[in-house]
């Protein structure tokens, strides 16, 4: 199929998708449910299966997720050479997987722990377990060839997210040029959100100071500090103190922010900020796919709301499974 005809039918299959998908204003159906089952019962057909509270949260997960990634699979093999960022998105399950191995290698697990596998457009030989050098081996991961010890474990996952997102930011750099524009803005604000949320959670939950945070985020070009790209906004929040209200009135997400009744016993919140950022960032998902029904932004969209979906699932069923605990 040529590309333009890919870009056609994929772009249909998806809206029919997301028409029965939960997000956006009919993501409060998924917020309103009473129970796992009726979550089942919301998501899927057929009858709920008898699991223990645990397994069918669980289930649920699992079920929800592998069924977007055959979608979105079969979405990518409409074209004969798929878009590198809609690919670049895919892997990103790829990275996470080869923590997931190596924290069991960690653990002196003998048992290989499942994984969400992408068929032809995995990096990883996940039938070479328990070799990690065999599992990585001809792979941008290849560097990654022994069992860290679990003090390193930490500090291998943190290279890897610095090479994830440098590749989903040249990724976006290299699109078509009718969306790149487009599609480096929303990235590169994704990234700017990262970085951000990581200072706050770092700030507020480890107390962590700048010299120690400053290591942590992802720049474009480090040289640049406060005026870089992507890390810039973070940097400029480093010094700001967190149970301050005050010094965050001039902030350019100020209304991201946590709200204030009593200025001595606030605390900014970086869940909600977090929340807010999710919440702007699937509108413009939501816009862009719109707008964009012939081209890879679109699939990049789809990906996003997607991913959104699956994230408050995930939510709903542990406040679900704890619930009845």
């Amino acid at each position: 199929m040529d590309k333009s005809a890919a870009d056609a039918f994929v772009w249909a299959k998806a809206c029919g998708k997301l028409s029965k998908s939960f997000y956006g204003k009919n993501s409060e159906k998924l917020f309103a449910v009473h129970s796992l089952s009726e979550l089942y019962g919301l998501l899927f057909s057929g009858d709920v299966p008898a699991l223990p509270e645990t397994l069918l949260a669980k289930e649920i997960e699992e079920k929800a997720e592998t069924a977007f990634l055959s979608d979105y699979i079969d979405f990518l093999n409409c074209y004969d050479k798929p878009a590198l960022l809609p690919v670049t998105l895919l892997e990103l399950y790829d990275y996470n997987n080869l923590k997931t191995f190596a924290g069991a290698l960690c653990m002196h697990e003998s048992e290989r722990p499942s994984f969400l596998d992408l068929g032809k457009y995995a990096l990883l030989s996940y039938d070479k377990w328990p070799e990690i050098d065999k599992i990585t081996e001809n792979s941008e991961l290849s560097w990654y060839n022994e069992v860290p010890e679990i003090a390193g474990q930490q500090v291998l996952d943190s290279k890897m997210d610095f090479q994830y997102l440098a590749k989903l930011w040249k990724s976006a750099c290299a699109c078509e040029l009718s969306v790149r524009e487009q599609t480096k803005a929303l990235i590169a604000r994704e990234i700017r959100f990262s970085n951000i949320l990581w200072v706050l959670r770092l700030k507020v939950y480890y107390k962590m100071n700048s010299e120690e945070i400053l290591p942590r985020l992802f720049f474009e070009d480090s040289s640049k500090g406060k005026e870089d790209f992507l890390a810039g906004d973070a940097v400029k929040i480093l010094t700001k103190d967190t149970s301050k209200i005050d010094d965050w009135k001039n902030w350019k997400y100020k209304e991201y922010i946590n709200p204030c009744v009593n200025a001595e016993e606030w605390e900014l919140d970086p869940r909600w900020v977090e929340k807010c950022f999710q919440n702007s960032l699937e509108n413009e998902y939501i816009s862009l796919f719109h707008r964009n029904s012939l081209s890879s932004l679109a699939l990049v969209c789809y990906f996003k709301i997607k991913q959104n979906e699956l994230s408050n699932i995930r939510s709903i069923t542990e406040g679900l499974r704890l619930g009845g605990e």
